[in-house]
């Protein structure tokens, strides 16, 4: 199965914040941003916003001579005991912060041996989670996680999947020709953000961006409640615009 990954703003400046990382770690004693600047010819202006990144998301600390060290969320992972909960960790505490900036509880989901799966979210009380009452792993078609990764697929992915998950009509919004949702698919530019109107529950739209750590097929999503809808959009495009850290987080596991 080939795939059509094609990189986004995020996934560089994710890329840009792994290589200021790898340096940071390599001085053990700390460097200076100017130093960094040299090691990694990133220019200042964006080595210093991917350095407030990576200070929030507490993989560098600034200590008193102004010199960057690795942080305590960095540190947690350098033994193999307790890794994978602290990577789990580490992109829980990224998932809330974005679940708190854009408004709207927010999904990452990955394409696994040929189906959907949500691996975390972040929701809450103000910000719902979607309720699954079809299963997402049978209703790709109708979902913006869905569209999203098929999206990623090449002709012949999509195809495998649909040959293997019947496109049942979930709501009177639902797209159940194959051969609408392949065009539409073909057709969907990858920055632009694959979209569910009440296609998948009545009640609830959602938005899905693509993701890309190494080789894997990835989204990032958010829902809303149908009274919301009007911050869709927007919703979105600020999901898109902070996908870096999710990202980030995602490299680091590679």
């Amino acid at each position: 199965m080939a795939l059509k990954h094609e990189p986004t703003a995020p996934y560089h400046s994710a890329q840009d914040a792994l290589r200021v990382l790898e340096t940071v770690a390599r001085h053990s004693t700390g460097v200076t941003d100017a130093e960094l600047a040299r090691h990694t010819r990133i220019g200042m202006e964006r080595l210093t916003s991917l350095l407030r990144m990576l200070r929030r998301e507490g993989y560098v600390e600034q200590v008193a001579d102004g010199a960057y060290v690795t942080g305590d969320a960095l540190n947690r992972l350098g033994s193999a005991r307790g890794r994978e909960q602290a990577l789990r960790e580490n992109l829980q505490r990224t998932l809330d912060r974005l679940r708190d900036s854009v408004g709207a509880a927010v999904y990452i989901s990955r394409y696994v041996d040929g189906e959907v799966r949500i691996d975390q979210y972040a929701a809450g009380p103000a910000t719902p989670v979607v309720h699954e009452w079809v299963d997402f792993r049978d209703s790709a078609h109708a979902t913006a996680i869905g569209k999203s990764l098929l999206g990623q697929l090449d002709h012949n992915g999509r195809r495998d999947h649909l040959s293997r998950h019947k496109m049942a009509r979930l709501t009177s919004r639902t797209i159940t020709s194959d051969k609408v949702l392949l065009s539409r698919l073909e057709s969907q530019p990858p920055t632009v953000p694959h979209l569910d109107l009440q296609e998948y529950a009545v009640g609830t739209v959602c938005a899905a961006v693509p993701i890309t750590a190494g080789s894997s097929v990835g989204c990032l999503a958010l829902s809303l409640p149908i009274q919301h809808a009007h911050r869709l959009r927007q919703a979105a495009d600020t999901l898109n615009r902070n996908a870096a850290p999710v990202l980030l987080s995602l490299a680091i596991q590679v």
